[in-house]
């Protein structure tokens, strides 16, 4: 694959700060969300802590899943409409964990997912025909099913809270991603309606699950 200059430039800055982040816990703590220093004003945050992940492998899992997706959206939208998409979805999964954890002034969290996510759904969305092979599986899975898949982990790490990751952020990423793809190609409703409303399905679950307090 041939990845796209905007591609290579957002997973960079994303290793470089996470790494630095790894090595200078005061740098990490400054910057990654949580939901009391928000609140107090350091608005920042909402941003920067999408380019800190917690290790090398939730870094590359994040890296690794752009890689497959990023250089579909730009081939259908280009390499800016790539950027709004990845900091709109970015921006959509930090302002849901603040709505979900608004009461939790402790809560914290880092990571791409939100952005990644978003970029995911954008990809799925323009091309639902995408076929991924999985390590240890023979045969090629539908990338949607790999979407749902990912978002269903999501529900889980929020419901156990595993780890310092952002999963809440994994649902405003895919709002993000999902509406945004809708706004600049709305032809898609119409042309793949099956596809739309699968993607919702998720989305509309956590809210469900929300409402009945089980997250």
């Amino acid at each position: 694959m041939n990845l796209h200059l905007a591609t290579i430039a957002v997973i960079a800055t994303n290793v470089l700060i996470s790494l630095k982040g790894f090595n200078d816990v005061v740098f990490f703590d400054r910057y990654k969300f949580a939901i009391g220093p928000i609140r107090s004003g350091q608005k920042d945050r909402i941003i920067t802590s999408g380019f800190l992940h917690v290790d090398v492998s939730h870094l590359f899992m994040n890296m690794f899943t752009l890689y497959f997706f990023a250089d579909v959206v730009i081939n259908w939208f280009g390499w800016e409409r790539f950027i709004i998409i990845y900091f709109i979805s970015l921006i959509a999964g930090s302002l849901l964990a603040l709505f979900f954890h608004k009461d939790e002034p402790y809560y914290s969290a880092v990571g791409a997912s939100g952005a990644v996510t978003g970029i995911l759904y954008a990809a799925i969305l323009l091309q639902p025909d995408m076929r991924l092979g999985i390590m240890f599986i023979p045969i090629p899975i539908p990338a949607y099913l790999l979407g749902l898949a990912y978002m269903l982990y999501s529900i889980y790490g929020m419901k156990k809270r595993l780890g310092n990751i952002g999963h809440t952020a994994h649902f405003g990423g895919a709002i993000g991603g999902y509406v945004t793809t809708l706004v600049f190609k709305p032809e898609l409703f119409t042309s793949d309606p099956f596809m739309v409303f699968i993607l919702a399905v998720p989305i509309v679950l956590l809210f469900i699950l929300e409402k009945l307090g089980k997250i």
